[in-house]
């Protein structure tokens, strides 16, 4: 993953350096991502297949300490996937994503965010307590960026990995819009490219019965 982390943030709360944002809590998840930043990508690749402005984001639900601060509500690690870098600069803002727990007893989709920054310097990178610190990044070419997002609203219902793989491996064989999933095709990206007929599909999933 792409170095993307996830800071708690909302009405009440302060993320760990302190900045208060006006994202709200997605059921224990939710926040700022961060990743390394690199060239914008096409809106087009894969061998062709258009893919629309929507986004899958992971983030670790629940507390853990990285150099004795809780980094709650990251990714479940620092994966410098340069295909997730460069999504990190492709995001524009208003564009929708799913907010994804990972690395937990019960992985799936909870909610919906947008984007309401597009990639800026992300200035932890500097900070040397601070557990994104990098001491290999300069502030006149700073090496790491990072979107804010900013909660929409819950799913009408939780949305299971197990449910989604289901479709995912049935689409495969019938052709349907999952097939070629990046949650399944590329499991450990930490900020995944949707297009909008996968969008639409999941999106669909919550006025259904679990299958």
């Amino acid at each position: 993953m792409p170095r993307a982390r996830r800071r708690p943030a909302g009405p009440d709360m302060k993320g760990p350096e302190g900045k208060r944002s006006k994202t709200k809590n997605l059921g224990g998840a939710s926040a700022q991502v961060e990743s390394s930043s690199l060239q914008r990508t096409p809106a087009s690749e894969d061998g062709g297949e258009a893919l629309g402005s929507y986004w899958l984001m992971k983030s670790e639900p629940e507390s853990r300490l990285e150099k004795g601060v809780d980094v709650k509500v990251r990714s479940r690690a620092r994966l410098r996937a340069r295909r997730c870098m460069e999504w990190d600069q492709a995001m524009r803002l208003d564009e929708e994503a799913f907010f994804y727990h990972s690395n937990c007893r019960a992985p799936g989709i909870a909610g919906l965010v947008k984007i309401v920054k597009e990639a800026y310097p992300d200035h932890t990178q500097f900070e040397k307590n601070s557990p994104h610190y990098d001491s290999s990044s300069k502030e006149d070419n700073p090496k790491w960026s990072m979107v804010d997002v900013q909660f929409v609203r819950m799913m009408k219902r939780f949305i299971p990995l197990a449910e989604l793989r289901a479709h995912h491996q049935a689409h495969k064989a019938s052709g349907g819009p999952l097939k070629n999933m990046a949650l399944f095709t590329h499991q450990r990206l930490s900020v995944q490219r949707l297009t909008r007929e996968e969008f639409d599909f999941i999106l669909s999933l919550e006025e259904k019965e679990p299958s």
